[in-house]
Protein backbone atom coordinates (compact mmCIF):
# COMPACT_ATOMS: atom_id res chain seq x y z
CA UNK A 1 0.00 0.00 0.00
CA UNK A 2 1.35 4.14 -0.89
CA UNK A 3 1.82 5.98 1.92
CA UNK A 4 0.07 8.91 1.44
CA UNK A 5 1.30 11.99 3.50
CA UNK A 6 0.29 16.16 4.51
CA UNK A 7 3.64 18.31 3.07
CA UNK A 8 2.23 21.33 3.29
CA UNK A 9 -0.61 23.70 3.85
CA UNK A 10 -1.41 27.33 3.56
CA UNK A 11 -4.34 30.04 4.35
CA UNK A 12 -5.50 32.80 2.98
CA UNK A 13 -7.77 35.41 5.83
CA UNK A 14 -9.01 38.92 4.35
CA UNK A 15 -7.96 41.99 5.24
CA UNK A 16 -11.11 43.16 6.78
CA UNK A 17 -11.88 41.97 10.02
CA UNK A 18 -15.28 43.06 11.98
CA UNK A 19 -15.63 42.40 16.10
CA UNK A 20 -19.03 41.45 17.34
CA UNK A 21 -19.52 45.14 18.36
CA UNK A 22 -19.38 46.74 14.78
CA UNK A 23 -21.17 43.51 13.63
CA UNK A 24 -23.87 44.65 16.84
CA UNK A 25 -23.94 47.86 16.08
CA UNK A 26 -24.63 47.77 12.25
CA UNK A 27 -27.20 44.61 13.38
CA UNK A 28 -29.33 46.93 15.97
CA UNK A 29 -29.18 50.26 13.82
CA UNK A 30 -31.07 48.12 11.17
CA UNK A 31 -33.48 46.25 13.74
CA UNK A 32 -34.51 49.67 15.13
CA UNK A 33 -35.31 50.88 11.81
CA UNK A 34 -37.07 48.27 10.66
CA UNK A 35 -38.89 48.04 14.47
CA UNK A 36 -40.08 51.53 13.27
CA UNK A 37 -41.43 50.15 10.01
CA UNK A 38 -43.40 47.83 11.59
CA UNK A 39 -44.96 50.24 13.86
CA UNK A 40 -45.97 52.29 10.89
CA UNK A 41 -47.34 49.43 9.15
CA UNK A 42 -49.16 48.43 12.01
CA UNK A 43 -47.43 45.15 12.45
CA UNK A 44 -46.96 44.06 16.60
CA UNK A 45 -44.14 41.95 16.11
CA UNK A 46 -41.11 43.66 17.54
CA UNK A 47 -37.32 42.50 16.48
CA UNK A 48 -35.00 42.04 19.75
CA UNK A 49 -31.41 43.59 19.77
CA UNK A 50 -28.02 41.75 19.47
CA UNK A 51 -25.09 41.57 22.10
CA UNK A 52 -21.50 41.14 21.88
CA UNK A 53 -22.32 38.95 25.11
CA UNK A 54 -24.93 36.73 23.53
CA UNK A 55 -22.57 35.81 20.41
CA UNK A 56 -19.52 35.00 22.65
CA UNK A 57 -22.45 32.36 24.76
CA UNK A 58 -24.08 31.22 21.95
CA UNK A 59 -20.62 30.71 20.03
CA UNK A 60 -17.52 31.21 21.40
CA UNK A 61 -16.85 33.84 18.25
CA UNK A 62 -15.02 37.05 18.83
CA UNK A 63 -14.41 38.45 15.30
CA UNK A 64 -14.29 37.10 11.76
CA UNK A 65 -11.94 38.00 8.63
CA UNK A 66 -14.61 39.02 5.72
CA UNK A 67 -14.04 40.14 2.09
CA UNK A 68 -15.62 43.18 2.58
CA UNK A 69 -16.82 44.81 5.55
CA UNK A 70 -17.94 48.33 4.67
CA UNK A 71 -21.17 46.36 2.68
CA UNK A 72 -21.82 43.95 5.56
CA UNK A 73 -21.82 46.97 8.19
CA UNK A 74 -23.91 49.18 5.99
CA UNK A 75 -27.34 48.80 7.76
CA UNK A 76 -29.34 49.91 4.50
CA UNK A 77 -27.22 46.45 2.29
CA UNK A 78 -25.90 43.92 5.49
CA UNK A 79 -24.40 42.16 2.81
CA UNK A 80 -20.41 42.05 1.29
CA UNK A 81 -19.88 44.27 -1.97
CA UNK A 82 -17.81 42.46 -4.58
CA UNK A 83 -16.71 43.40 -7.60
CA UNK A 84 -18.27 41.53 -10.62
CA UNK A 85 -14.91 40.49 -12.94
CA UNK A 86 -15.01 39.95 -16.41
CA UNK A 87 -14.32 36.32 -18.16
CA UNK A 88 -10.68 37.06 -18.84
CA UNK A 89 -10.07 37.73 -14.94
CA UNK A 90 -8.86 35.00 -12.30
CA UNK A 91 -12.81 35.11 -10.52
CA UNK A 92 -12.49 35.40 -6.89
CA UNK A 93 -12.21 31.84 -5.60
CA UNK A 94 -9.34 30.82 -8.03
CA UNK A 95 -7.55 33.94 -6.97
CA UNK A 96 -8.27 32.92 -2.96
CA UNK A 97 -6.95 29.29 -3.92
CA UNK A 98 -3.86 30.98 -5.82
CA UNK A 99 -2.71 32.53 -2.28
CA UNK A 100 -3.48 29.65 -0.29
CA UNK A 101 -1.68 27.36 -2.50
CA UNK A 102 1.34 29.10 -3.25
CA UNK A 103 1.93 29.13 0.33
CA UNK A 104 1.66 24.91 0.51
CA UNK A 105 3.51 24.63 -2.58
CA UNK A 106 6.18 26.89 -0.64
CA UNK A 107 5.84 24.92 2.48
CA UNK A 108 5.93 21.62 0.61
CA UNK A 109 8.53 22.14 -1.01
CA UNK A 110 6.77 21.18 -3.91
CA UNK A 111 6.67 22.71 -7.53
CA UNK A 112 3.26 23.47 -8.92
CA UNK A 113 4.05 21.80 -12.27
CA UNK A 114 4.29 18.33 -10.25
CA UNK A 115 1.03 18.32 -8.91
CA UNK A 116 -1.19 16.30 -10.89
CA UNK A 117 -4.76 16.15 -9.10
CA UNK A 118 -6.05 19.59 -7.74
CA UNK A 119 -9.21 19.37 -6.05
CA UNK A 120 -11.42 22.41 -4.59
CA UNK A 121 -13.91 21.69 -2.10
CA UNK A 122 -16.19 24.03 -0.28
CA UNK A 123 -19.69 25.55 0.31
CA UNK A 124 -21.00 27.95 -2.25
CA UNK A 125 -19.02 27.80 -5.69
CA UNK A 126 -18.95 31.06 -7.33
CA UNK A 127 -20.36 29.49 -10.57
CA UNK A 128 -21.29 25.96 -11.88
CA UNK A 129 -19.07 25.67 -14.96
CA UNK A 130 -15.94 25.74 -16.06
CA UNK A 131 -14.85 24.38 -12.40
CA UNK A 132 -12.74 26.55 -10.35
CA UNK A 133 -10.32 23.84 -10.06
CA UNK A 134 -9.77 23.48 -13.61
CA UNK A 135 -8.98 27.44 -13.51
CA UNK A 136 -6.74 27.30 -10.36
CA UNK A 137 -4.86 24.46 -12.01
CA UNK A 138 -4.16 26.44 -15.29
CA UNK A 139 -3.13 29.93 -13.23
CA UNK A 140 -0.42 27.75 -11.06
CA UNK A 141 0.75 25.96 -13.96
CA UNK A 142 -0.35 22.46 -12.43
CA UNK A 143 -0.57 19.15 -14.32
CA UNK A 144 -2.94 16.34 -14.08
CA UNK A 145 -7.30 17.00 -13.85
CA UNK A 146 -9.02 18.60 -11.56
CA UNK A 147 -12.41 19.03 -10.64
CA UNK A 148 -14.58 20.60 -8.10
CA UNK A 149 -16.48 19.06 -5.16
CA UNK A 150 -19.40 20.20 -2.39
CA UNK A 151 -20.31 18.66 0.64
CA UNK A 152 -20.78 21.78 2.44
CA UNK A 153 -18.59 21.88 5.66
CA UNK A 154 -17.03 18.85 5.14
CA UNK A 155 -15.63 19.58 1.85
CA UNK A 156 -12.06 19.63 2.97
CA UNK A 157 -12.00 16.10 4.23
CA UNK A 158 -14.01 14.27 1.96
CA UNK A 159 -11.14 15.74 -0.50
CA UNK A 160 -8.61 14.76 1.24
CA UNK A 161 -9.87 11.06 1.28
CA UNK A 162 -10.43 11.40 -2.46
CA UNK A 163 -7.06 12.95 -3.00
CA UNK A 164 -5.46 10.22 -0.48
CA UNK A 165 -6.96 7.26 -2.76
CA UNK A 166 -6.12 8.49 -6.08
CA UNK A 167 -2.83 8.67 -4.67
CA UNK A 168 -3.09 5.24 -3.69
CA UNK A 169 -4.43 3.89 -6.16
CA UNK A 170 -1.31 5.74 -9.01
CA UNK A 171 -3.69 7.97 -10.69
CA UNK A 172 -2.07 10.99 -9.31
CA UNK A 173 1.24 11.32 -6.88
CA UNK A 174 0.65 14.90 -5.66
CA UNK A 175 -2.48 16.85 -5.23
CA UNK A 176 -3.73 20.03 -3.98
CA UNK A 177 -6.76 20.31 -2.03
CA UNK A 178 -8.02 23.99 -2.05
CA UNK A 179 -11.21 25.02 0.15
CA UNK A 180 -12.29 28.90 -0.83
CA UNK A 181 -15.03 29.85 1.32
CA UNK A 182 -16.81 32.77 0.51
CA UNK A 183 -19.65 32.37 3.77
CA UNK A 184 -19.98 35.76 4.05
CA UNK A 185 -21.81 35.82 0.79
CA UNK A 186 -24.96 33.47 1.75
CA UNK A 187 -25.26 34.77 5.52
CA UNK A 188 -28.35 36.60 6.70
CA UNK A 189 -26.89 39.15 8.39
CA UNK A 190 -30.33 40.30 9.26
CA UNK A 191 -31.27 37.13 11.38
CA UNK A 192 -29.97 37.70 15.36
CA UNK A 193 -29.34 33.81 15.41
CA UNK A 194 -27.11 33.20 12.71
CA UNK A 195 -25.90 37.20 11.93
CA UNK A 196 -22.31 36.50 13.80
CA UNK A 197 -21.62 32.79 12.73
CA UNK A 198 -18.91 33.08 8.93
CA UNK A 199 -16.28 34.47 8.05
CA UNK A 200 -14.18 33.98 4.94
CA UNK A 201 -11.03 32.26 3.98
CA UNK A 202 -9.51 29.75 2.10
CA UNK A 203 -7.17 26.56 2.88
CA UNK A 204 -5.11 24.62 0.69
CA UNK A 205 -3.26 21.16 1.37
CA UNK A 206 -0.65 19.44 -0.54
CA UNK A 207 -0.79 15.55 -0.34
CA UNK A 208 1.90 13.15 -1.78
CA UNK A 209 3.52 9.65 -1.99
CA UNK A 210 5.35 9.34 1.06
CA UNK A 211 8.51 8.37 -1.25
CA UNK A 212 8.26 11.86 -3.46
CA UNK A 213 8.31 13.74 -0.04
CA UNK A 214 11.13 16.31 0.26
CA UNK A 215 10.30 17.98 3.75
CA UNK A 216 10.76 16.48 7.23
CA UNK A 217 8.01 17.57 9.08
CA UNK A 218 5.03 15.62 7.53
CA UNK A 219 1.99 13.95 8.37
CA UNK A 220 0.83 10.22 7.28
CA UNK A 221 -2.56 9.86 6.70
CA UNK A 222 -3.01 6.69 8.96
CA UNK A 223 -6.54 6.22 7.35
CA UNK A 224 -9.64 8.01 6.31
CA UNK A 225 -13.70 7.57 7.21
CA UNK A 226 -16.62 9.44 6.09
CA UNK A 227 -20.20 9.47 6.81
CA UNK A 228 -23.67 10.94 5.37
CA UNK A 229 -26.69 11.13 7.06
CA UNK A 230 -29.81 13.48 5.29
CA UNK A 231 -31.14 16.46 7.04
CA UNK A 232 -32.77 19.60 6.45
CA UNK A 233 -31.60 20.76 9.94
CA UNK A 234 -29.10 23.49 8.17
CA UNK A 235 -29.99 24.30 3.99
CA UNK A 236 -29.40 26.62 1.61
CA UNK A 237 -31.91 26.61 -1.56
CA UNK A 238 -30.66 28.74 -3.72
CA UNK A 239 -29.63 27.31 -7.09
CA UNK A 240 -30.10 27.34 -10.82
CA UNK A 241 -33.85 26.38 -10.49
CA UNK A 242 -35.00 29.15 -8.60
CA UNK A 243 -35.40 31.10 -12.23
CA UNK A 244 -38.05 28.51 -13.73
CA UNK A 245 -39.61 27.66 -10.51
CA UNK A 246 -40.56 31.52 -10.10
CA UNK A 247 -39.39 31.72 -6.80
CA UNK A 248 -38.39 34.86 -5.01
CA UNK A 249 -34.62 34.92 -5.42
CA UNK A 250 -34.44 37.31 -2.17
CA UNK A 251 -36.63 34.65 0.09
CA UNK A 252 -35.16 33.90 3.04
CA UNK A 253 -34.54 30.16 2.33
CA UNK A 254 -31.84 31.32 -0.49
CA UNK A 255 -29.57 32.22 2.38
CA UNK A 256 -27.97 29.89 5.35
CA UNK A 257 -30.69 28.31 7.52
CA UNK A 258 -30.56 26.30 10.35
CA UNK A 259 -31.80 24.46 13.20
CA UNK A 260 -29.18 25.89 15.71
CA UNK A 261 -30.50 23.45 18.66
CA UNK A 262 -31.28 20.12 16.76
CA UNK A 263 -28.20 20.36 15.15
CA UNK A 264 -26.03 20.14 18.48
CA UNK A 265 -28.36 17.53 19.39
CA UNK A 266 -28.00 15.51 16.41
CA UNK A 267 -24.53 16.36 14.97
CA UNK A 268 -22.42 15.91 18.40
CA UNK A 269 -23.04 12.43 18.84
CA UNK A 270 -22.67 11.53 14.92
CA UNK A 271 -19.38 13.08 14.94
CA UNK A 272 -17.97 11.48 18.74
CA UNK A 273 -19.45 7.78 17.29
CA UNK A 274 -17.58 8.71 14.22
CA UNK A 275 -14.34 9.60 15.78
CA UNK A 276 -14.11 6.61 18.36
CA UNK A 277 -15.10 3.87 15.58
CA UNK A 278 -12.27 5.48 13.13
CA UNK A 279 -9.72 4.75 15.88
CA UNK A 280 -10.54 2.00 17.01
CA UNK A 281 -10.70 0.21 13.66
CA UNK A 282 -7.11 1.53 13.65
CA UNK A 283 -6.52 -0.22 16.79
CA UNK A 284 -6.45 3.17 19.06
CA UNK A 285 -8.48 5.16 21.18
CA UNK A 286 -8.63 8.69 22.38
CA UNK A 287 -5.97 8.38 24.72
CA UNK A 288 -3.81 7.93 21.96
CA UNK A 289 -4.31 11.44 20.51
CA UNK A 290 -2.31 14.32 21.35
CA UNK A 291 -4.58 16.57 18.72
CA UNK A 292 -7.98 17.22 17.45
CA UNK A 293 -8.19 19.56 14.24
CA UNK A 294 -12.09 20.02 14.91
CA UNK A 295 -14.07 21.65 12.38
CA UNK A 296 -14.63 25.11 14.26
CA UNK A 297 -18.70 26.15 13.69
CA UNK A 298 -19.50 26.25 17.71
CA UNK A 299 -17.39 26.15 20.79
CA UNK A 300 -19.83 24.36 22.85
CA UNK A 301 -19.80 21.86 19.91
CA UNK A 302 -15.92 21.15 19.47
CA UNK A 303 -15.82 21.16 23.40
CA UNK A 304 -18.82 18.22 23.60
CA UNK A 305 -17.11 16.28 21.23
CA UNK A 306 -13.72 16.27 22.40
CA UNK A 307 -15.03 15.35 26.29
CA UNK A 308 -16.86 12.10 24.29
CA UNK A 309 -13.53 11.14 22.75
CA UNK A 310 -11.00 11.63 25.10
CA UNK A 311 -13.16 10.91 28.06
CA UNK A 312 -12.48 14.46 29.91
CA UNK A 313 -12.10 17.99 29.20
CA UNK A 314 -9.92 18.60 26.84
CA UNK A 315 -6.36 21.52 26.73
CA UNK A 316 -6.34 24.57 24.23
CA UNK A 317 -3.53 22.04 23.14
CA UNK A 318 -5.22 18.85 22.43
CA UNK A 319 -8.20 20.47 20.48
CA UNK A 320 -7.01 24.33 19.67
CA UNK A 321 -9.67 26.53 18.75
CA UNK A 322 -9.44 29.28 16.32
CA UNK A 323 -13.03 30.08 15.51
CA UNK A 324 -12.94 33.06 18.31
CA UNK A 325 -11.02 34.96 15.80
CA UNK A 326 -11.90 33.66 12.80
CA UNK A 327 -15.61 32.15 13.16
CA UNK A 328 -16.94 29.38 11.18
CA UNK A 329 -15.47 29.49 7.72
CA UNK A 330 -16.82 26.15 6.81
CA UNK A 331 -14.54 23.83 5.34
CA UNK A 332 -11.26 25.90 5.83
CA UNK A 333 -12.05 25.59 9.70
CA UNK A 334 -10.27 22.30 10.98
CA UNK A 335 -7.59 22.92 8.24
CA UNK A 336 -6.55 26.18 9.62
CA UNK A 337 -6.79 24.44 13.00
CA UNK A 338 -4.45 22.34 11.30
CA UNK A 339 -2.36 24.69 9.45
CA UNK A 340 -2.11 27.21 12.49
CA UNK A 341 -1.71 24.26 15.44
CA UNK A 342 0.25 21.32 13.56
CA UNK A 343 4.02 22.38 15.00
CA UNK A 344 5.12 20.80 18.26
CA UNK A 345 4.68 17.22 17.81
CA UNK A 346 6.48 14.83 18.40
CA UNK A 347 7.32 12.16 15.98
CA UNK A 348 4.66 9.12 16.00
CA UNK A 349 2.06 11.40 17.69
CA UNK A 350 -1.22 11.00 16.67
CA UNK A 351 -3.45 13.29 15.50
CA UNK A 352 -7.55 13.74 14.04
CA UNK A 353 -8.62 16.23 10.90
CA UNK A 354 -12.26 16.11 11.81
CA UNK A 355 -15.15 18.19 9.90
CA UNK A 356 -18.83 17.90 9.84
CA UNK A 357 -22.01 19.95 9.01
CA UNK A 358 -24.54 20.37 6.63
CA UNK A 359 -26.04 17.20 4.85
CA UNK A 360 -25.38 15.78 7.67
CA UNK A 361 -21.95 15.31 6.54
CA UNK A 362 -18.89 14.22 8.48
CA UNK A 363 -15.43 13.31 8.08
CA UNK A 364 -12.43 12.20 9.63
CA UNK A 365 -8.78 11.70 8.86
CA UNK A 366 -6.41 10.52 11.24
CA UNK A 367 -2.69 11.59 10.97
CA UNK A 368 0.84 10.30 12.66
CA UNK A 369 3.35 12.79 12.41
CA UNK A 370 6.43 11.19 10.79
Amino acid sequence: MTNVVITGTGLFAPDHIIDNDALVASFNAWVDAENVRRAEAGIEERLTHSSSEFIVKASGIHSRHVLDAEGILDPERMRPRLRERSNDEPSLQCEMGAIAARQALEHAGVAAETIDLVIVGCSNLERPYPAIAVELQALLGAGGYAFDMNVACSSATFAIETAANAIRAGSATRALVVNPEICSAHLNFRDRDSHFIFGDACTAIVLERDDLATVDARFEILGTRLVTRFSNAIRNNAGFLNRVTDSDPQALDKLFVQEGRRVFKEVCPLVAALINDHLASLDHTGDDLSRMWLHQANRHMNDLIARRVLGRDPSEQEAPVILDRFANTSSAGSIIAFHLHRDGLAPGALGVICSFGAGYSAGSVVVRRV
